[in-house]
């Protein structure tokens, strides 16, 4: 520890690094990597207009650059010592006159299910972000698009595989993956876009310290390209309560409005209990009011555009970050939403308080009723 501690400090004030005070420390460096993965599939489509130009499925490439921490008392070392970074998506999804050229730049974080340390390792991760260069509805140059409403849509997307190693810095990754466009009912139409398949690809991994050693494309003295993870940080058991309150708000718009700048205030407001088995899972119960604006052309009254609900969900925690899922019932009349709904989001807490959420709450299971942004409190903890 005292050589690791020293040798850190003499990286941050020398521009270069003496191999041979380093070459035995184990882990040594700042450890990166970067990777390229081909996607192919097919939708998952429900809309009605687009049946023959998306028969053909999807292709699509995508780009990430990806940190390794290695402090063992980093969130991620609970996790396998999880890697995260950022990505870039570039995807042909069907006739592009019609449904544009999507790309889009997200946020990844990757777990490992199995020893790193074997030749091969099962993982899983997602990517959150934003998708562009989509090919939006109009009512006169592209009327037959009933999939999405905006040239921007939430970029989701959702992985499992594995990282198979092939020599002393290179993988080659393979896996399936589920990703999603959405806008959340922000504009209409937006039944989204929906695609399952197949990825394959190759993990470069490296060591960002080597530069400071040796830049000689020959040398012999080279770092630990690949960290080399130790036994994980066990997430301690907490089985704490509290009691949180969350209020949200949007705006969408009703399917007989599309092309249009009509729009409906929307908002939610949630009182949980949360129990948290320790700082990875965690279980919530409560119950949700419900005020939507855009039932006001069958229901004019504001009191009837009101609507409550009760819910359990799951939070998947890291970090101070969650993802969280819910899955609900109306308690009172649905107003011919169905009688069940799901809300999907990313939570982040700001204090110990206080955590900011964004959202999106779905009609008929699968459809998006709209998406949120909220914030919440949480003022009883036990």
């Amino acid at each position: 520890m005292i050589i690791f501690t020293s040798v850190s400090s003499m990286q941050g004030q020398k521009k270069s690094i003496s191999y041979e005070e380093v070459k035995e420390v184990k882990n040594f460096g700042r450890f990166r990597y970067l990777e390229v993965k081909g996607h192919t599939g097919y939708h998952l489509y429900t809309g009605e207009t687009l049946e023959g130009l998306v028969n053909d499925g999807y292709g699509a490439l995508e780009f990430r650059f990806g940190w390794q921490l290695k402090d063992p008392d980093h969130w991620t070392s609970r996790y396998g010592y999880a890697t995260f970074g950022i990505g870039y998506y570039w995807g042909f999804i069907g006739n592009p006159e019609v449904l544009g050229k999507p790309n889009a730049i997200f946020g990844f974080i990757n777990f490992p299910l199995t020893n790193r340390l074997r030749r091969n390792v099962l993982e899983m991760g997602f990517g959150l972000g934003l998708t562009f260069n989509l090919e939006p509805y109009d009512v006169n140059r592209n009327a037959v698009n009933d999939a999405i409403g905006t040239p921007l849509a939430l970029y989701f997307n959702l992985y499992a595989g594995g990282a198979y190693k092939i020599g002393r810095e290179m993988d080659l990754l393979y896996g399936i993956d589920f990703t999603h466009f959405s806008n959340g009912r922000l504009t209409t139409p937006n039944y989204g876009f929906n695609m399952y398949g197949l990825n394959l690809g190759l993990r470069y991994h490296y060591n960002a310290d080597q530069k400071l050693v040796d830049r000689d494309v020959y040398t012999d003295k080279v770092l630990q390209a690949r960290f080399e993870p130790p036994e994980n940080s066990k997430s301690p058991r907490l089985r704490e309560s509290s009691i949180e309150i969350y209020v949200a708000g949007g705006s969408v718009q009703n399917e007989n409005d599309k092309g249009t700048d009509k729009r409906y205030g929307i908002f939610s407001g949630a009182l949980d209990y949360r129990f948290k088995f320790n700082t990875m899972h965690a279980i919530t119960a409560g119950f949700d009011c419900f005020w939507d604006g855009s039932l006001k052309p069958d229901y004019p009254e504001t009191k009837d555009q009101i609507l409550a609900g009760a819910h359990l969900g799951y939070d998947f925690m890291f970090g101070k970050m969650a993802i969280r899922f819910q899955a609900g019932t109306y308690i009172t009349d649905d107003k011919g939403k169905a009688p069940n709904y799901i809300r999907a989001g990313f939570r982040y807490d700001i204090t110990d308080w206080l955590f900011a959420q964004i959202s999106v709450k779905t009609r008929k299971t699968s459809r998006a009723d709209w998406a949120e942004l909220g914030i919440g409190l949480r003022p009883f903890k036990w």
